[in-house]
Formats: C-alpha cells, sequence, structure tokens
C-alpha cells in the first residue's frame, strides 16, 4: 500500500453489523432522504467515506430472494448529538435493493456496517476548494461541504426532479440539467472548465457517474489541477475480501472498499473501467 493511502483519512468502523432506526424518510424530488441514529458507530466518519445498507427486515424475501446483498453508499449527513449520530442518505429507487430502502418508515431498522474505505483529505494550503457532482454522486459532497464552510460547488442532474436535491446545499450551487428544467442547460463539465479557466488555483472534490468522472479527470490534467474522485465499483463486502471492486490504477490494482473510493484523479489512466459505476 502506498504511503499515500495509508495516511488518507479514515474512520475505522466495527467489523460487526448494527441496525439503526429510521427517523425520517423524506422525499426530495426524484431522490429519497433516509436519516437514521446510529447509536453505537463511530461519531466522526469522514466525507467520501460509505456504508454497506440493508433493511433489517424484509432483506431478501422478495421475488427470487431479492435483494440479498448490501449495498453501497456514501452519507450525506452526519450530525452527532448525546443519543448517537444521525446518519442521511441520499438514494433513488431504481431497483430491488434501493426500492426496499426507499420504503423504510420511521421506527423501522437500517442494518448498516460502516463507515468504510478512506475519504476526502484537505485541498492543498493555497488552492481553494471546488465541488463537483452529478446525480446521486452529490451526496458525499453534501457533508464535504458542512465541513468546509462555503466553497465552489457545482452540481449537475439529469432533470428538474432530480435537482431539487440542490436544496440540501448551503449557499448558492451552480446547477446544470439535461433538461434545462433547473440551471443552465449543460454538463457540469461545462461549468467546471469555465471555474478552471476563471481561476485555475482549486483543488477538485468530484463524485458522480463515471463518464462524468472521467470528463473531470480529463479536465482537471489539461489544467493542471488537482483533483480527488470518488468512484464507483461493485461491492459486496466493504472489508477487501471478496475483491469484487478492484480498479487499475497507474499503480497497479486497488480495491475501493479499502484503498478508495476516493483516489487522486492523476492515479488513474481512466475513470472508464469494467465494473464502474452501480
Amino acid at each position: 500500500m502506498s504511503a499515500e493511502v495509508a495516511t488518507a483519512p479514515r474512520t475505522l468502523a466495527p467489523p460487526e453489523r448494527r441496525v439503526a432506526p429510521v427517523i425520517a424518510n423524506d422525499r426530495i424530488g426524484a431522490y429519497s432522504l433516509i436519516s437514521a441514529l446510529d447509536a453505537d458507530g463511530p461519531r466522526e466518519p469522514r466525507p467520501g467515506q460509505f456504508y454497506m445498507l440493508a433493511a433489517a427486515e424484509g432483506w431478501g424475501g422478495g421475488s427470487g430472494e431479492r435483494p440479498y446483498l448490501p449495498r453501497a453508499f456514501s452519507y450525506a449527513r452526519a450530525l452527532a448529538g448525546p443519543a448517537g449520530v444521525e446518519l442521511s442518505f441520499l438514494l433513488e429507487a431504481i431497483g430491488p435493493g434501493t426500492e426496499r430502502l426507499a420504503a423504510l418508515a420511521p421506527g423501522e431498522g437500517l442494518a448498516l456496517v460502516g463507515p468504510l474505505g478512506v475519504g476526502f483529505r484537505p485541498a492543498a494550503e493555497g488552492c481553494r476548494p471546488l465541488l463537483v457532482g452529478g446525480g446521486i454522486g452529490t451526496a458525499p459532497l453534501l457533508c464535504l461541504q458542512d465541513e468546509l464552510g462555503p466553497a465552489t460547488t457545482l452540481l449537475g442532474f439529469r432533470s428538474g426532479a432530480h435537482a431539487r436535491a440542490a436544496e440540501l446545499f448551503a449557499g448558492d450551487p451552480r446547477i446544470a440539467t439535461d433538461d434545462g428544467a433547473a440551471g443552465r442547460q449543460a454538463l457540469v463539465t461545462d461549468l467546471l472548465r469555465e471555474e478552471l479557466d476563471a481561476d485555475p488555483a482549486a483543488t477538485v472534490f468530484a463524485c458522480g457517474p463515471p463518464a462524468m468522472l472521467e470528463a473531470v479527470r480529463i479536465a482537471c490534467a489539461e489544467a493542471g489541477v488537482a483533483a480527488q474522485l470518488a468512484l464507483e465499483s461493485g461491492m459486496a463486502c466493504g472489508f477487501g475480501a471478496c475483491f469484487g471492486c478492484v480498479v487499475p490504477t497507474r499503480d497497479g490494482y486497488l480495491r475501493l472498499c479499502v484503498d478508495g473510493p476516493v483516489l487522486d484523479a492523476e492515479r488513474l489512466e481512466s475513470a472508464l473501467f469494467r465494473g464502474a459505476g452501480h
């Protein structure tokens, strides 16, 4: 393991699964924002880290016993209080696993393991943070913004319904949508290139679909700007045992669940690799 990975900010997860009672499940446009009280977990997860989630009941009992594996989600917010940490997760119901999670009601149990992986590192001195998110990938940028305070934030969505997630962010994030229903009809990487042209003294923190991250990687490489990318790949365990999330880098293969999911863009030949995304 490289020195960079070994010293990256990480909060270690207890190895056992625990159950956090759901305290809210709010609809925000096309997404659900689920909040649960984690009474026994670490109180300071790092932005960019993730949790393996499942419903405590009714998981694996549907048609064909699906869903049968937990789902990996970056947390959107973590608010520590006397009773534990209120964790929030942003999700879109697109399959049996996310549909079951989106149906959780207050009082039901959210089974989780985490926080897992390596999160975002601080920007270098003298470089402003520039947050770039696409779709559900806006989630880890929300807790990062909570930690950093005011920061330029660029968000891209498919539609106006998806763009409602921008309401969770402080300040005035710039928004791009595919259909022009909210913000500007453009790609979020168009907004990024404009920002870098105006002021390249930045460190980019990005999360989103693989094609977006690849465009971010290329734009930052051309501008000579450092970028940290929160990548996605299929995960079954979250602890590095199954090797389901192995990705190629310039340093060889890495397991995203333990060596990532946040990696420096310069370590990648491409953010497009077999198994990228959901």
